[in-house]
């Protein structure tokens, strides 16, 4: 199982002071050197934390493979056609919402999502949705050609006692419904190492996208070592398949 480390609160901090520093692309560096897999970034379209130069940047340093999430927006989809991110994860996007909330409706939105999956794909780039552990949303990610899903685990995450139970079974299913359609089965929003047991329940899992939590740690025990916990947890887990 592999980790992407979504490092969007670095350039938050940057933002708050208008600085250069703390540097993203630092970020990834380090994050590189403690282990992780992959660097993930959010190119939002009211740009509050992570800048068009910061993901040119990214690509083409190539520090590790670089997940770019993103609206279905004509403006950030031409930008991301420029830069050729490694892969894309396709999310729905609110301008007054703290983080994303709730899964892309790709079921409904299916028309709409067609060209850019379409464009996104002829240009070499993997594509990925993140969903809910909907059975219609899955089919949707199949009929559009997305080779890979984000399952959505927030509301796993969120939740307390039979609710997150009921959860973890939907997110459990989801992730067997989708392997058995052919869909990679990655999975974020929300972890941290206090519920990482259960989302570790999940079979099929290629990839965890984390990063609040990862960020927030590093407060404490620097990036490095908030990187490698998360690993280690990762590594003790107990996995279905």
């Amino acid at each position: 199982m592999r980790l992407g480390v979504n490092i969007d609160h670095v350039a938050t901090l940057r933002q708050v002071r208008g600085t250069c520093y703390p540097d993203p692309v630092d970020a990834a560096r380090i994050c590189a050197r403690a282990g992780a897999h992959g660097i993930t970034v959010h190119l939002r379209e009211d740009r509050r934390h992570i800048q068009d130069r910061d993901v040119a940047r990214l690509a083409a340093e190539r520090v590790l493979p670089l997940n770019l999430e993103m609206a279905n927006a004509p403006e950030i989809v031409a930008v991301t056609l420029r830069l050729k991110p490694d892969e894309v994860c396709l999310v729905p996007e609110r301008r007054q919402e703290l983080t994303t909330e709730g899964g892309l409706d790709a079921a409904g939105q299916r028309a709409a999502l067609e060209p850019t999956v379409r464009a996104l794909r002829d240009a070499g780039i993997v594509v990925s949705l993140f969903i809910a552990p909907d059975p219609r949303q899955i089919d949707a990610a199949v009929a559009l050609g997305a080779p890979c899903i984000e399952l959505h685990t927030g509301t796993y995450c969120e939740a307390h006692g039979a609710e997150a139970d009921a959860e973890l079974v939907r997110l459990i299913d989801g992730a067997r419904i989708a392997h058995a359609a052919g869909l990679q089965v990655n999975a974020g929003h929300g972890i941290n190492l206090q519920n990482l047991p259960g989302i570790l329940r999940m079979p099929h899992l290629d990839t965890l996208n984390i990063g609040h939590s990862i960020i927030a740690r590093a407060v404490f025990t620097g990036l490095h070592e908030a990187v490698a916990e998360m690993l280690r947890g990762m590594g003790e887990g107990v996995r279905s398949e």
